[in-house]
């Protein structure tokens, strides 16, 4: 099963992979996510998995419901099971302003994909409506 460097939140039952190096702000997008009603797959690595059409994420035994938040440590969360994978947020500083569609292929499933500032106050709202959209915000 394949191990991706992503944070995996699911929103609705749709999963998100949140993709970028540390310090990147994976754990924090995913916490105010998190906050506005998602639910945390896996933090910081994700095993993904192709289930039919499907790219299914889950979390590594050693640190199913466990979240590491940068200043406070390693914290016990509620997560959610296997969640198949509907979008990849790519984080970086740079955010192109109108892009157009892309997409990545993972284990030959095509999922949209969008790149995104984590520490913007609206990135958690950017996610939810690139989610809504199946294709870039």
């Amino acid at each position: 099963m394949p191990r991706l460097h992503a944070t995996t939140i699911a929103i609705d039952g749709q999963g998100v992979l949140i993709e970028g190096p540390s310090g990147a702000g994976k754990s924090d997008l995913a916490l105010r996510l998190i906050d506005r009603g998602a639910q945390l797959v896996s933090d910081d690595y994700t095993e993904v998995q192709r289930s039919g059409d499907a790219l299914v994420a889950t979390a590594p035994a050693t640190i199913m419901g466990r979240m590491e938040v940068r200043g406070i440590g390693i914290v016990d969360m509620l997560g959610a099971g296997p969640t198949p994978v509907a979008l990849i947020v790519e984080l970086s500083g740079e955010v192109p302003r109108l892009p157009e569609p892309r997409y990545r292929d993972i284990d030959g499933v095509t999922i949209a994909a969008v790149t995104l500032d984590a520490f913007t106050a609206s990135a958690p709202i950017k996610v939810e409506l690139a989610l809504r959209r199946g294709l870039p915000a």
